[in-house]
């Protein structure tokens, strides 16, 4: 009798494969996106918050798996290891798997009140676009750049559904959507010479745009605060109770001001040195790990923008996911 080892390296190697199409490596990126648009918005994670990460993730993958779909002549010839030109995984279900993750990540979003629906179909818009025609043009980095701000923007209106004028809170965000967006737009614009190599001004523009959102980012730590501001009392009348309203920001937390700085460092440091290396020898391997280190880049920022906001507790959960990515990566690129 057969021992069944055949079906299971079979099975091993068709679960590797969608690992490398979906690129896991990178997908501990993604749920700091919302964590921080929440912490920008003032508000505590919630159910709301969950279901945006969620609707996240499906997207991202989406993206990953059109990408390959999109490009999978162009990694016939540049990178024919790759799933599909490898044969490991066939185009058509590539292209389904993208079609499915997208239903699935708007239909989370959805549970999340129509403004996070509508932010989400904005994002998956931008992903499609992104992958099936905008990648390969000068609008590429500015295309992905607008996902990565719109999926913090997710998180934002979705942890904030529940409370009055959650359009004001999501305003909120924006700055950190920007500084996330910078961040983005710089590693996407080195990752475009990544096959190839023979770009130094990519990796110093970004080395230098890597400096600014770092000092940006640690410039201030501010989280949303409310005031009570009495209505004019009526002639001969009672005056009335305060009325709660938005205001400007508030300072943060002691902790929340030590953290940010120390957070924005460890942010910088991440991809400064490999920006450096690809930039003195623009290879084809030191593009990649630059891109790669750009990556792994984000989820510092992420912590560093929701100690920004307010959130220590937020920005420490998400360091804990920083060793898991790193060892996710030894095993399957990011890129």
């Amino acid at each position: 009798m057969g021992s069944g080892r055949p079906n299971s390296g079979r099975a091993t190697g068709r679960s590797r494969a969608w690992a490398e199409l979906l690129r896991v490596s990178a997908l501990l990126s993604v749920p700091g996106d919302a964590l921080a648009g929440a912490a920008a918005a003032g508000a505590r994670p919630d159910r709301g918050t969950l279901r945006a990460i969620g609707a996240s993730l499906c997207l991202y993958e989406a993206g990953m798996a059109l990408n390959d779909w999109a490009d999978r002549e162009e990694d016939a010839l540049e990178r024919p290891h790759r799933p599909l030109p490898s044969g490991r995984i066939t185009p058509r279900a590539a292209l389904a798997a993208s079609a499915a993750l997208t239903l699935t990540g708007l239909g989370l979003a959805s549970r999340a009140g129509r403004p996070a629906l509508a932010t989400a179909t904005a994002l998956a818009t931008t992903v499609w676009a992104y992958d099936l025609g905008l990648k390969h043009t000068p609008a590429g980095p500015a295309t992905m750049a607008t996902a990565r701000a719109l999926d913090l923007l997710l998180g934002a209106i979705a942890s904030t559904t529940t409370t009055p004028r959650p359009g004001l809170h999501a305003v909120r965000a924006l700055p950190s959507a920007a500084l996330l967006g910078a961040h983005t737009y710089a590693v996407t614009a080195v990752s475009r010479h990544e096959t190839r190599g023979g770009s130094t001004r990519a990796p110093l523009a970004a080395l230098a745009v890597t400096l600014a959102v770092a000092g940006a980012t640690s410039g201030g730590s501010k989280a949303p605060g409310t005031d009570a501001t009495p209505e004019p009392a009526p002639p001969g009348g009672p005056r009335p109770a305060p009325r709660p309203r938005p205001t400007l920001p508030v300072p943060a937390s002691p902790l929340s001001r030590r953290l940010g700085p120390l957070l924005a460092l460890a942010y910088a440091r991440t991809p400064a040195t490999l920006l450096l290396h690809a930039a003195l020898n623009p290879s084809a391997p030191l593009t990649e790990r630059a891109v790669g280190g750009g990556i792994r880049a984000t989820i510092p920022l992420q912590a560093a923008l929701a100690a920004r906001g307010g959130a220590p507790g937020t920005a420490l959960a998400l360091l804990g996911l920083i060793p898991a990515a790193r060892a996710l990566a030894r095993k399957v690129s990011p890129t």
